[in-house]
């Protein structure tokens, strides 16, 4: 006998209204990561750019209307944070773990995605948070426990282990299960720029895990970042902005590619 929280959650899932939103969710999902490949290869020609989520909002409120586009990024982050939240729930015919790794997939995509959500409407009030100052100040704070160098290392150990995940994806193309690839050159395409962009997305995740355990292992908070702190990194090495401009391509074809995820994402995957 299904419990009253998890029936609630399979007739949310199942409303159609909200299975709409979760796809305005994917294309919000989707001009966000083209906001920030555009940043990430202006950062590699020399511009002075935040290449994070907040950079890419911030740079939303300055526009024309920015606020409003700021309010719907909003509303569709959170349908979709709230979507992967119900899947972690809702799903049927699974049981033990399958059900834990169900859980363990879906319940943390659903908080960062309600996370981010928050922050653009943040951002449409009036706010303006700097990421990569947040992660550097969290950081130190963890780095004053007793423990502290060990729980920031497992944190970037986990974040590099998501980033080679992306990666596995990419090049095994098992993103595939969760999109409704279309015949022909449609199908090409659209597999093209998923393998793309989750690769380049799971090599900077991948970046941001190494320099939180580099922190960690040399107690040096400010080396400790998100994807700024990642970007800043790629360009500094041999050919940066060469793979800076890469980096950006992969997340201009993973924005392309969720926002074509909005139409042919399988809710029921």
């Amino acid at each position: 006998m299904p419990s009253p929280a998890r029936v609630l959650a399979r007739d949310a899932e199942a409303n159609p209204g909200f299975r709409l939103a979760a796809r305005a969710g994917y294309a919000a999902n989707g001009i966000l990561h083209l906001l920030i490949g555009g940043r990430v290869i202006a950062v590699g020609t020399g511009a002075a750019e935040d290449t994070d989520q907040t950079g890419a909002f911030r740079a939303l409120a300055a526009l024309p209307l920015g606020a409003v586009g700021l309010w719907a990024l909003a509303v569709g982050l959170v349908a979709l944070g709230a979507w992967h939240l119900l899947q972690a729930v809702a799903p049927r015919g699974l049981s033990g773990p399958r059900r834990l790794a169900r859980i363990a997939a879906e319940a943390p995509q659903g908080i960062v995605f309600l996370a981010v959500g928050v922050v653009s409407a943040s951002v449409a009030l009036g706010a303006r948070p700097h990421a990569e100052q947040a992660a550097e100040g969290i950081s130190a704070g963890v780095l004053h426990l007793p423990i502290g160098g060990f729980v920031l290392g497992a944190v970037g150990v986990v974040v590099a282990a998501v980033g080679i995940g992306f990666v596995w994806m990419g090049v095994r193309r098992s993103f595939r299960t969760k999109v409704r690839i279309p015949d022909g050159t449609s199908g090409v395409a659209l597999t093209a720029l998923g393998m793309a962009g989750f690769l380049a997305k799971g090599v900077a995740l991948v970046i941001v895990g190494i320099l939180l355990v580099v922190a960690a292992i040399r107690v040096e908070p400010d080396t400790a970042g998100g994807l700024d702190g990642a970007v800043t990194a790629v360009v500094a090495l041999p050919a940066g902005p060469l793979l800076a401009a890469l980096v950006g391509a992969g997340f201009l074809a993973y924005g392309l590619f969720t926002v074509l995820r909005a139409r042919y994402a399988r809710l029921d995957a």
